[in-house]
């Protein structure tokens, strides 16, 4: 079998090449600020250095591949109130020039990757896949319209495409901008973390290694046109995400500094994943041990992640 990674170098993408075996992986990937070809060691694999939003290369890399799993993504919802731009360009324009060079060559099947955050915000219960598409930053809508082209593509041409959405994800190679390792960074450096607001948020939590083995249940298993959440093991706000962390490295509240919130700030994110676990799948990684090993792999890795601090 013949896979095409798009975003195989960043954080979740690269834990799925390690983690594929009995395959002929390629890797596709712009190199952007947040992928490495460090996450790819050890990994048996073809790397290709390009952008998905690059049609005469896809033209030529595309065809032969038995899977497409589109990965590539820019993710960050503060770099996205920034400037958009570049999410629009990647997160639409790119996920709709892949689209067009997988249907051209018949590729069989292709999954593509996206988030709970399309939603916007949910007060009580979690979300089932039919559920109106909300979202409330640039980075959220700018993945919304992926997701909308890849199902037009689904109803429209009969492309073999199914959309996985997942909650917060955390493990190693996890770029420290976002809050899990920009915390553990920050406090095994000894500078205070910050605090959005009052601390409230509330995120559902996933390792990324269940992340990625419920990408490949839908790979196998899942229908064309379908969407299928890949639903985190804890709901946790962000007052208690920071104890957990406190606690984990032996520091205590005086390590954190409150913030002002961030522009339009989701409350809380809940998927319902009873579609996926009908097909087979349940996490595996309790909260407890994935962030154990989490802090685990960011002490023991002081160079992989000192020279990519910009926070």
């Amino acid at each position: 079998m013949r896979i095409l990674v798009t975003g195989g170098a960043g954080f979740i993408g690269s834990h799925f090449v390690r983690t594929t075996v009995d395959a002929d992986v390629t890797v596709l990937d712009s190199l952007t600020y947040a992928a490495d070809l460090a996450n790819l060691e050890g990994a048996d694999h073809e790397f290709v250095h390009g952008d998905i939003g690059d049609a005469a290369l896809l033209d030529k890399l595309v065809p032969g591949h038995d899977l497409v799993v589109n990965f590539a993504a820019e993710s960050h919802v503060d770099r996205s109130i920034a400037g958009s731009a570049e999410f629009v360009r990647t997160n639409v324009l790119g996920t709709q020039t892949l689209l067009q060079a997988c249907l051209d060559a018949g590729v069989p099947k292709v999954v593509h990757v996206s988030t709970d955050e399309v939603y916007g915000t949910i007060d009580a219960g979690s979300w089932q896949e039919d559920a109106p598409l909300r979202p409330r930053s640039p980075y959220a809508a700018a993945k919304a319209g992926g997701d909308m082209i890849a199902m037009a593509y689904a109803i429209t041409h009969g492309l073999p495409v199914s959309i996985t959405r997942c909650g917060n994800n955390f493990g190693p190679h996890q770029y420290p901008e976002k809050v899990i390792p920009l915390f553990i960074t920050n406090l095994l450096q000894g500078t205070k973390v910050p605090l959005y607001g009052d601390g409230g948020n509330v995120r559902d939590w996933i390792h990324v290694d269940d992340h990625c083995r419920g990408i490949r249940v839908v790979a196998e298993h899942g229908l064309p046109g379908e969407v299928y959440h890949i639903a985190g093991v804890a709901e946790l706000t962000n007052l208690d995400l920071t104890q957990r962390l406190l606690d984990a490295l032996d520091a205590d509240w005086s390590m954190v500094e409150r913030v002002a919130d961030r522009k339009g700030h989701d409350r809380r994110y809940s998927l319902d994943d009873s579609r996926l676990r009908g097909l087979g799948y349940a996490p595996r990684t309790s909260f407890e041990d994935g962030l154990a090993e989490t802090v685990r792999w960011y002490t023991d890795n002081p160079s992989w992640w000192k020279s990519k601090r910009t926070l």
